[in-house]
């Protein structure tokens, strides 16, 4: 058989380029099934699936509730976080999750009750699980530059350490993903376990404002600037973050 490209016609190949595209309907539950299947991600989905419903089942056994006025706090401070300021913007959002307002009202929920199921069974380990380990919990505030290519990332790194380039204006300008373009760069506050090991490689023994960089993931090279070391205390973002290492130790046993 000749390959695909030699089967068609020159002429076919320059009317499909020219001319409209089939209208691109929306996928219905059936199509996104069949795509998370064929793309290898359905047992990710699945996984998470069961664990809220072992949360639910739990959190009814223990008769755990939500009040109206939980709700409407967590709901506020959802709009607030994502920037839906108003009704006409939460609508719009609405739409593009392509749910319901009852769905996300419903998502709350089980966030709010997942929270205090988790409270309820390992609040009182904390202390000690945080002591026993606490450089599981060291945090990081980073940002960073992807790009696809070596040359970029070397050039990059040398318009910033040679020439004082603006991190910012080089990450919209050449960094990869939404991220990028619409934050510049900064990913954020991270807990080192949690970003990959390469990461965690180049910048442990990196000061608070030095370039990184590039280094090569999976995802492309890396050029990273180190913001901000946050000190070892057990704050409240800590103490969420032991409660949930707790909480995944848990579901694996079970």
């Amino acid at each position: 058989h000749r390959p695909m490209q030699e089967a068609i016609a020159p002429t076919e190949l320059e009317s499909l380029q020219t001319s409209a595209l089939p209208q691109l309907s929306q996928a219905t539950d059936e199509d996104i099934l069949a795509y998370l299947r064929h793309s290898a991600q359905f047992a990710d989905i699945a996984a998470l699936a069961e664990r809220e419903a072992l949360t639910m089942a739990l959190a009814d056994r223990l008769k755990l509730t939500v009040t109206d006025d939980e709700l409407q706090a967590a709901g506020n401070a959802f709009r607030l976080k994502h920037q839906l300021v108003g009704a006409q913007e939460t609508f719009a959002w609405l739409q593009q999750q392509r749910i319901t307002a009852e769905e996300w009202t419903a998502g709350i929920r089980i966030k709010l009750l997942e929270r205090k199921l988790k409270d309820l069974l390992f609040a009182g380990q904390v202390d000690s699980q945080y002591l026993n380990n606490r450089k599981d919990f060291k945090r990081v505030a980073l940002s960073q530059i992807l790009v696809r290519d070596l040359t970029t990332g070397l050039k990059l790194v040398q318009a910033l350490q040679e020439e004082n380039a603006s991190f910012c204006a080089l990450a919209v300008e050449y960094g990869v993903g939404k991220q990028a373009r619409e934050q510049g760069g900064f990913l954020g506050v991270h807990f080192l376990p949690k970003l990959l090991p390469e990461i965690v490689q180049a910048i442990s023994s990196a000061r608070a404002g030095e370039v990184v960089g590039p280094i090569q993931t999976k995802f492309g090279y890396h050029i990273l600037r180190v913001e901000k070391w946050y000190p070892l205390q057990l704050d409240e973002s800590v103490r969420v973050e032991v409660v949930e290492a707790l909480f995944q130790g848990w579901l694996q046993q079970h």
